[in-house]
């Protein structure tokens, strides 16, 4: 199966997320898309981030219902910070039957060349990136890339945990069950 690999904070999962992540799996060759949920994102601040856990749940939540989204937590298993590399590695002798690509915006494609390894990843696999305003998809050689337009939406997750802090609401940001859930438990206050 061929599968796009999405990875991310998540922190927590919005509306922008979902577009994209079904975008993918609607309009390229790949068969699903895993969000892979970053305990540690090693380019952001950890004390910033709500518990992996809580997270994870409502990623969860947000895609219970799709069949081609699903949530991968194989980043929980891994040393922390979480590194691309290491966690395809891991990816490919769990599930030697898929073919996996990796899915990122062309802000963090710009970045790649700072990645660990990132010669071994431009080598070894295909990246599917969505265009981000501002943030023109220069190819860097050498990289197999399949550039889509995806719709975009201006929601980010600092967005929500601003609204939510102000107290402001978030509906429309985040999927109800994802809003219901932050609500009922205090997230991000």
């Amino acid at each position: 199966m061929k599968i796009g690999l999405y990875f991310g904070s998540f922190n927590p999962i919005h509306t922008g997320h979902l577009i994209i992540a079904s975008f993918i799996a609607n309009h390229t060759p790949m068969e699903q898309v895993w969000l892979v949920l970053s305990p540690q994102n090693p380019f952001k601040e950890s004390s910033m981030l709500l518990n992996e856990y809580q997270r994870l749940h409502l990623a969860r939540l947000a895609v219970e219902d799709d069949p081609q989204i699903k949530v991968s937590d194989i980043e929980f298993k891994l040393p922390i910070p979480s590194y691309t590399i290491d966690t395809l590695t891991y990816l490919h002798e769990k599930y030697p039957q898929h073919e996996f690509s990796i899915v990122m915006g062309s802000d963090s494609f710009q970045n790649l060349p700072k990645w660990k390894n990132a010669a071994l990843l431009m080598k070894n696999y295909e990246f599917i990136i969505y265009k981000r305003h501002g943030h023109p998809v220069e190819n860097i050689q050498g990289t197999r890339t399949t550039v889509v337009e995806a719709p975009m939406l201006d929601i980010s997750a600092t967005t929500v945990r601003q609204n939510r802090k102000e107290g402001k609401t978030i509906r429309y940001l985040v999927p109800e069950k994802v809003r219901e859930e932050i609500e009922a438990a205090g997230y991000y206050k």
